[in-house]
């Protein structure tokens, strides 16, 4: 869901950035974290990275917030997908053709050299080093990027992600051969290509990033035009379900990233589908202006009562505006629908400290003791765990939830400094103490370098 970090000076989805920072020149370079839209990428993902051969648990998806329509492969198993490619495709056969073709990239191994640099950086440092560069191939000049550039000149030089056209037609051929092997059609390939088609006439820093690092030409366009005219799957329906998840994660990226007036004009009250009515009740908030926003969540959560993505929103929409017991409340119902939820869980548990109260905040410290297990690279729920163990007087720990904090947000010397006061309030050779050392041990190590 949508907040702002004076951190980070960007506006991203959900109460977390996922502990990734970023550089302040890379403002609006940011992750977004939705529980929603996480999962139906990921759903979209998995049977693809599995017709490659390739472990789907392995590979890790990031969203990135740019209105760019771009997609990319780095750093290894690592796919990003613009939040400018999400909104504006029609259908999600568009988007698992963007999948399938990155999946064809992975499985290749192209830009093995880049990527075997990349391995080794932060996903922080990979987006900037990536969005950096294409700054610099937009600008023709190459001091125009270096602003967010990480790893200093020479990785500067090498950090463009460019694919050779027998890369491309390779990732293409890969890619079609997938959703064939899922029983998926390639038409979404053909139509996304066809979107980009134009964009080659135009000078290079007007073109979407996309047509720069993956160069479109008539025969690629034409062979996927052909495999689509003879494979058995020219016409499969995408599974069950996916059309109304597409739009509505359209709706909810337009909702929360455009402003609320041009989200009511895209989505006019004379459109009464769900997903017209999730932008509008977001756009309310947004405004923000509750006394529309909240019976417009509850209508639709009285028409899908065990939809838990209708409950975190209102949720959210309550906590942030004071009404925290019964955004708690709120934030309950989500997680009892959608218990495999590390995001709203962590969401739940920071109304539930907000409370003030011991009880609530024993509670608040199972919810975010569950959700670190399940995703540790959350730092906002770390944080909270400190003022969670804080609060129970149980200070040790607090420490050393401050230090993994600190750890994840790049801010090395406070992690050491954590880990130590941690090592010296545990007990020696608990399983908190060594996780204190191996923090300390990896931030000394770091600044001995």
């Amino acid at each position: 869901m949508l907040h702002k970090f004076r951190v980070l000076v960007a506006i991203i989805l959900s109460v977390v950035i996922a502990g990734l920072p970023l550089p302040a020149a890379a403002a609006g370079m940011s992750l977004i974290r939705d529980t929603e839209i996480e999962n139906t990428i990921r759903d979209y993902a998995t049977p693809l990275f599995a017709a490659a051969g390739l472990q789907p648990d392995n590979i890790r998806i990031f969203i990135v917030n740019s209105d760019d329509i771009n997609a990319f492969v780095a750093g290894g198993q690592n796919l990003f997908l613009n939040t400018g490619l999400l909104v504006r495709s029609d259908n999600p056969n568009q988007i698992m053709g963007v999948i399938a073709h990155e999946t064809g990239h992975i499985a290749g191994g192209h830009l093995a050299r880049l990527q075997d640099e990349l391995r080794r950086a932060s996903i922080a440092q990979i987006l900037s080093m990536v969005l950096g560069a294409v700054a610099v191939a937009a600008s023709g000049q190459g001091e125009a990027g270096m602003g967010v550039m990480v790893g200093g000149s020479e990785m500067a030089r090498r950090v463009l992600l460019q694919y050779n056209r027998n890369q491309e037609q390779a990732a293409d051929q890969a890619g079609v051969k997938y959703l064939d092997a899922i029983g998926q059609s390639s038409r979404g390939m053909v139509e996304i290509l066809e979107k980009l088609s134009g964009q080659e006439m135009l000078l290079a820093s007007r073109q979407s990033p996309y047509v720069r690092s993956h160069p479109l030409t008539s025969e690629r366009m034409t062979f996927v035009r052909n495999h689509m005219a003879n494979s058995p799957y020219a016409d499969a329906p995408p599974p069950e379900g996916f059309p109304m998840r597409h739009k509505r994660m359209v709706a909810k990226l337009h909702g929360f990233m455009h402003p609320p007036g041009r989200t009511l004009m895209e989505y006019p009250e004379s459109d009464t589908s769900l997903p017209a009515r999730y932008a509008r009740a977001i756009a309310y908030y947004r405004i923000p202006d509750l006394n529309r926003a909240v019976p417009a969540i509850d209508a639709l959560i009285a028409e899908h009562p065990d939809d838990p993505y209708f409950h975190e929103l209102k949720g959210q929409m309550l906590y942030e505006n004071g009404r925290v017991a019964e955004a708690q409340k709120a934030y309950a119902e989500a997680i009892e629908r959608l218990p495999d939820a590390p995001l709203i869980r962590a969401s739940h548990a920071e109304t539930l400290l907000a409370l003030n109260q011991e009880e609530p905040t024993r509670r608040a410290l199972a919810e975010l003791q569950q959700s670190v297990r399940q995703q540790p690279e959350n730092s906002r729920a770390w944080r909270q765990l400190a003022i969670a163990h804080g609060r129970l007087g149980d200070t040790g720990l607090a420490a050393l939830a401050l230090a993994e904090e600190a750890l994840l947000t790049g801010q090395r010397q406070t992690a050491r400094q954590q880990a130590r006061r941690a090592q010296a309030q545990l007990p020696a050779g608990s399983p908190g103490w060594l996780r204190a050392e191996d923090i300390e041990t990896t931030t000394r190590r770091d600044a001995e370098r």
